[in-house]
């Protein structure tokens, strides 16, 4: 009997309840990989390609930390901003008496008061155009009172760091990790597409959507956003997760173990569980019950996660594309944390 077999089986499980066409895992600690391991196909087509440790998904929210994150932890250890720069002071146009004590951090820990989602594709579409709508936005509640997971909040942050850092998302992040990461990246080229995971028929483009972002503000935006775009493999996540552990111990591309500790610290916001971009652990979250309290991660909505405990020195990244063909399948909101508390430690 193999250690992960359990937590093989809650995989399997998934294919055959149709919770997800493909998943990938890559589980490790600070050395390296444990287990990788691909289940299924990537569409629930007889003929669709097997998922192997090659297959690239869609990582929609964990962009929020593998890419905004490490943007900003480089924005700050360079001094073009801090945590307690006011949004005001370097986005034109934010203004109003509500809106002055808004900061960096409240935007990290989704404290702002933005809404959590605003369908902006349907008025606009590109930077200026997101820009100028969000800075019209009313705040929903004062800055720091609650923590509202906010879409729109990050869009502003990566404004913001593309505005002080003088380069889009994407070469920003390249400029932090090079080819490290690979092939963790924004708006993959096509002759990658045959190795991409399908996600959803999206009515608004009017096709199944393969190698294109599922999020539709990410799309308005042209592919690179703050709040989601990227897309990569299991074993590229898993690299990143393998540096985070790393960065809690010493300097890597990511920063210090002392920014990276400020970044894990889970947010004074009354009820939050938010730290600055990532989550953290909680009994009823998807990292399941067995992770340190200390534990961080994130969930993305097509289906992908990742949750890393250095405390333990222990990292889970599962992938899968469970909004195909529709993201009214919610079977594997459940079948998240079972894994996780199935994996050995």
């Amino acid at each position: 009997m193999n250690e992960y077999d359990a937590a093989r089986a809650v995989i399997q499980r998934g294919l055959a309840s149709r919770a997800f066409p493909a998943a990938s895992v890559n589980v490790g600690d600070r050395r390296g990989a444990r287990w990788q391991a691909a289940f299924g196909r990537l569409t629930y087509a007889e003929a669709a390609p097997p998922c192997d440790l090659n297959t690239i998904f869609d990582l929609a929210s964990l962009t929020k930390v593998v890419a905004t994150a490490s943007i900003a932890m480089q924005a700050i250890a360079h001094g073009r901003i801090a945590l307690e720069t006011r949004v005001a002071d370097v986005t034109p146009g934010w203004s109003g008496a509500d809106r002055d004590v808004v900061t960096i951090r409240h935007l990290l820990e989704h404290s702002s008061g933005l809404p959590a989602h605003l369908r902006v594709w349907t008025e606009t579409s590109g930077r200026a155009g997101y820009e100028s709508l969000i800075l019209r936005t009313p705040l929903e509640r004062p800055a720091g009172q609650a923590a509202v997971y906010s879409d729109v909040g990050f869009i502003l942050l990566g404004l913001i760091l593309e505005r002080l850092g003088g380069a889009t998302l994407d070469r920003q992040l390249a400029s932090v990790f090079g080819r490290t990461l690979d092939p963790i990246q924004y708006r993959p080229m096509a002759s990658l597409y045959e190795r991409i995971a399908p996600t959803e028929f999206d009515p608004w483009r009017g096709r199944v959507l393969c190698g294109e972002v599922h999020d539709e503000n990410a799309a308005a935006l042209g592919g690179v956003a703050a709040h989601a775009g990227l897309f990569g493999t299991a074993d590229a996540v898993g690299t990143f997760a393998r540096m985070v552990l790393a960065t809690f111990d010493g300097p890597t591309p990511l920063g210090t173990p002392e920014l990276m500790r400020t970044f894990a610290t889970r947010s004074v916001v009354a009820g939050s569980s938010r730290a600055l971009a990532w989550d953290t652990a909680l009994p009823t979250s998807s990292c399941g019950r067995l992770m340190s309290p200390g534990a961080i991660g994130h969930t993305g909505f097509t289906g992908t996660s990742i949750w890393i405990d250095p405390e333990n020195d222990f990292y889970a990244v599962l992938l899968t594309n469970r909004v195909h063909p529709s993201r009214a399948n919610e079977q594997l909101l459940p079948l998240r944390a079972e894994f996780h508390d199935a994996l050995p430690r």
